[in-house]
């Protein structure tokens, strides 16, 4: 099924130029990949100033419509682990865990914590466990800046997810691309 996609991918890519079919392969490609990924699984947390898990889920239904997606939500960062590992279990392909980490050295020992069984979590499991995080002081003390660094963090880290499960993310490599920021573009 994979050899499908990829043969699909290159197609789009070949049949670009023709804007007329443009929008028909589109609908095939999210076709095919909707049948190919069965399910993305979504984590996040009440500890979040922002709800990122309902735009991650707004997100994945626009670039991947029909795919089945499966939202857990958990206290803190520590238990982001538990409800990755309960999606995967529960037959997701990806999981895409969105945290929220308080300014002080506590939660971010907690985070590293986390990251790591995040980590520990993919090698055992094989599924692609994608971790993104929001760092409270990212904002500077602007929560309306805070809360457009979590959405954008989370929509660019979605397309990242699908992008690496679709067809990678090899012809960005060097790119400068940011998530939460502007991107910074490539040193020529």
């Amino acid at each position: 099924m994979r050899n499908l996609v990829d043969g699909l991918c290159e197609l789009l890519r070949e049949r670009d130029a023709e804007a007329l079919h443009v929008g028909l392969w589109r609908e095939l490609y999210i076709a095919v990949v909707g049948l190919v990924m069965g399910c993305i699984g979504v984590v996040d947390t009440t500890f979040a100033r922002v709800d990122m898990g309902s735009v991650a889920i707004e997100e994945l239904r626009s670039l991947m419509p029909n795919a089945v997606v499966k939202r857990v939500t958990v206290p803190g960062i520590k238990n982001t682990v538990w409800g990755a590992l309960r999606l995967v279990k529960d037959g997701c392909d990806a999981v895409i865990v969105l945290g929220w980490v308080g300014p002080t050295p506590v939660d971010k020992y907690s985070y590293l914590a986390t990251s790591v069984g995040l980590m520990q979590l993919q090698i055992a499991t094989g599924v692609l466990v994608l971790d993104v995080t929001v760092h409270e002081e990212e904002g500077g003390g602007d929560e309306k800046k805070l809360k457009e660094i979590a959405v954008d963090r989370t929509r660019k880290h979605v397309w990242n997810l699908v992008q690496m499960l679709t067809g990678g993310l090899e012809r960005y490599a060097g790119k400068g691309l940011r998530q939460g920021y502007p991107h910074a573009g490539e040193i020529t």
